[in-house]
């Protein structure tokens, strides 16, 4: 508990997403979890059947209140719905937040389809928040819809890379899961023009919700050990892989369950404990 993790994000009932997922993810790789919740959707693993709103002062108290008392070592931003909330994390993060590392995982859409970030908030993302984040993890159909290229091939990865950095984020992590490829390769790049690569292994699952959180929250925790961000990015990689892979033949509701993010824990005798 040494280290403290911050998540700013919404909400999964169902467990496999949201701030239930980085709560999940900060506590395998041994950090204090801490919540900001801003938006209530009510979903399960096959839909999301409506969102509702936080208050923007209830929002406003929780960012308040939690910074009274402990100083997270690192932050990890999720779904923010609305322009209004953009501007008001923004305007918080860039009194408090000054050398903490944060982590955007700029969530527009559910794997169910459903929409996560009002259409008219999306230029508050891009201009209001993205300059502040150590990294940025879009995947790849979010990196389209921001920059309105069609990305097809690695090459293409790398022009719509420079694009969202021109934005001002230090780093980008783009995932190249979507791609029609015999493994998934994700691009590091960094505003200096240095880049990296990561490569796994596809695996054949359906359970793969919140896949997207886990992996940005477990770069937000070993950031928050002051771990160098290439390494993060591949210890997070392989740690999402490893999860994936231990729920495959799991089955957990009826759509796209979750992850195992305690993959290297369970099964525990409770005798052993």
């Amino acid at each position: 508990m040494r280290y403290k993790a911050l998540s700013i994000a919404g909400f999964d009932g169902s467990g496999g997403a949201g701030i239930q997922a980085d709560l999940k993810t900060f506590s395998a790789f041994g950090c204090y979890g801490m919540t900001v919740l801003t938006a209530l959707p009510v979903q399960n693993t096959c839909e999301v059947r409506r969102c509702y709103a936080i208050p923007i002062e209830a929002i406003e108290d929780q960012l308040n209140t939690l910074f009274d008392d402990i100083t997270p070592d690192s932050i990890k931003i999720g779904m923010l719905f609305t322009s209004e909330i953009i501007e008001l994390v923004a305007s918080f993060l860039k009194k408090k937040a000054i050398d903490i590392p944060i982590v955007i995982d700029p969530v527009t859409v559910a794997k169910s389809g459903h929409s996560l970030l009002l259409p008219e908030a999306v230029n508050s993302l891009l201009t209001v928040l993205m300059p502040l984040a150590t990294l940025i993890t879009p995947n790849l159909p979010e990196a389209s819809s921001f920059t309105g290229m069609h990305i097809q091939s690695e090459n293409d990865m790398f022009s719509v890379s420079q694009k969202l950095l021109d934005f001002g984020p230090k780093y980008i992590l783009l995932k190249g899961g979507h791609l029609k490829s015999p493994e998934s390769n994700d691009l590091l790049m960094g505003t200096n023009g240095e880049y990296h690569w990561f490569t796994s292994a596809r695996i054949n699952s359906k359970n793969t919700h919140g896949t997207g959180c886990t992996l940005s929250a477990a770069i937000t925790a070993c950031l928050a050990q002051k771990i160098d961000l290439i390494q993060a990015c591949g210890i997070a990689k392989n740690y999402l892989f490893n999860a994936i892979k231990a729920a495959k033949e799991e089955h957990v509701g009826l759509g796209n369950g979750p992850v195992n993010h305690f993959y290297h824990l369970w099964p525990v005798q409770l005798f052993d404990l």
